[in-house]
């Protein structure tokens, strides 16, 4: 079959004219194939799934009760383009009651479709062809792609175990630094589970204008931390005049669906994204944004989907532990980020963390999700479908009894 006569056509940032001719075939896919082989070779054997990223459960019923009135008020029906001041005005009290940071109304914050079209709108704000974002990997790559797409570059910091998975700031080059722009943040960290500390946050801060570099962090699990009270970065001194946090209400709110968060923290760049969404999008739906305020005004909303995940997360490492993994309880998220095995008793060797997790989907029906970035590493989710309490430790034991008809080896 020839080519279309737009082949060339392409731009290079999506790959030219060799758009849509590779052949890498690309991590989830490589996990999608293996469940199917293990479905179809394996029928009675039901797939354990940890590799799900999303959460299980709707949204509150409160928070529906309200979506299911505004949805039938005319007042709602035309373009929101930079949000209703309500949804504003229940971010920032939010941000005041939950992390104590105080945000003015009028020009700290503003309204976003959700977390990752405010991550690939920012570098829009402050990338030339030749400037550096600065992203942690493993990671979510969407503002570093984003950054290509502007003619930038992305200069990775591995986040690393015996860094206590912070990313080495000491260790960036002094010609990276010299065109750097951005440092992208995400804590709680997804996919390590790591929380930030005051501490390196104020690292951060003096990091940042000492470099002059504006710094992006990615709280969209900030409602997921466990024990300590969870530690918004625009709660540390100076950190509003060097940045901005982003803000979901998908993982801790159950809201994945509907896409609707928060920008919040120096003004400047708040105005500046808010310049580039204007052109952007048009807002998200009012009836929406409505909704959500009636979630952010409820705390034992995102209190009890945080209990349940570190339940759930608890049981998970327990389990894992008894059947010789390496791992302790995550700071935060929903995700278990664990050394992955590197072969097994009866001499069969994993390469790195990929080919482990495809001999769990394969030999043994668990699904897990691998990272090879900083090390080899295997990411369990707490967001598995179970009905009840009962219905987690039923997972658990079958987990258990598939784990434990081989001796994994660790090195």
């Amino acid at each position: 079959m020839s080519d279309p006569y737009f082949q060339t056509l392409f731009a290079e940032r999506i790959g030219g004219a060799q758009y849509g001719k590779g052949t890498e075939i690309y991590k989830f896919e490589k996990i999608k194939r293996a469940k199917r082989k293990a479905l179809a070779e394996h029928p009675e054997r039901a797939l354990l799934d940890f590799g799900i990223g999303e959460n299980d459960e709707m949204a509150d019923e409160r928070v529906r009760q309200v979506m299911e009135r505004e949805i039938n008020q005319p007042e709602n029906r035309g373009y929101a383009d930079n949000g209703v001041q309500a949804f504003k005005d229940a971010a920032a009290a939010f941000m005041l009651r939950r992390y104590g940071v105080e945000l003015d109304l009028a020009t700290e914050v503003n309204h976003c479709i959700g977390s990752k079209p405010a991550l690939a709108m920012l570098p829009a704000v402050f990338i030339n062809p030749g400037d550096i974002t600065l992203m942690t990997v493993p990671g979510y790559p969407v503002a570093g792609t984003h950054t290509k797409y502007y003619g930038g570059e992305v200069h990775k910091l591995p986040l690393l175990a015996e860094n206590d998975f912070l990313p080495d700031l000491d260790s960036i080059p002094s010609d990276v630094l010299d065109k750097a722009k951005i440092l992208v943040l995400n804590y709680p960290n997804s996919p390590t589970g790591k929380l930030a500390t005051e501490e390196f946050y104020r690292k951060v801060v003096d990091f940042a204008k000492t470099n002059n570099i504006v710094v992006v962090q990615d709280a969209a699990h900030l409602c997921l931390s466990f024990g300590a009270e969870p530690l918004s970065f625009l709660s540390i001194p100076g950190a509003k005049d060097v940045g901005v946090e982003v803000h979901s209400l998908s993982k801790g709110f159950d809201m994945i669906g509907w896409r609707i968060g928060w920008v919040c923290g120096n003004p400047t760049i708040v105005q500046a994204f808010s310049d580039v969404k204007d052109n952007s999008d048009s807002g998200q739906f009012i009836a929406i944004q409505k909704a959500a305020c009636a979630a952010l005004e409820e705390d034992s909303i995102p209190n009890q989907i945080r209990d349940k995940y570190k339940r759930r997360l608890e049981k998970l490492v327990a389990m894992l532990k008894r059947c010789g993994f390496q791992c302790e309880m995550p700071g935060g998220t929903y995700f278990l980020y664990t050394k992955s095995p590197t072969g097994l008793a009866d001499g069969t060797t994993f390469q790195n963390a990929e080919e482990a997790s495809q001999y769990l989907i394969t030999e043994q029906s668990i699904c897990t999700v691998p990272w090879d970035d900083a090390g080899s590493f295997l990411r369990f989710s707490a967001t598995y479908v179970a009905q009840d309490e009962q219905a987690e430790d039923d997972l658990m034991a079958a987990a258990e009894d598939r784990l434990k008809q081989v001796q994994f080896v660790f090195e």
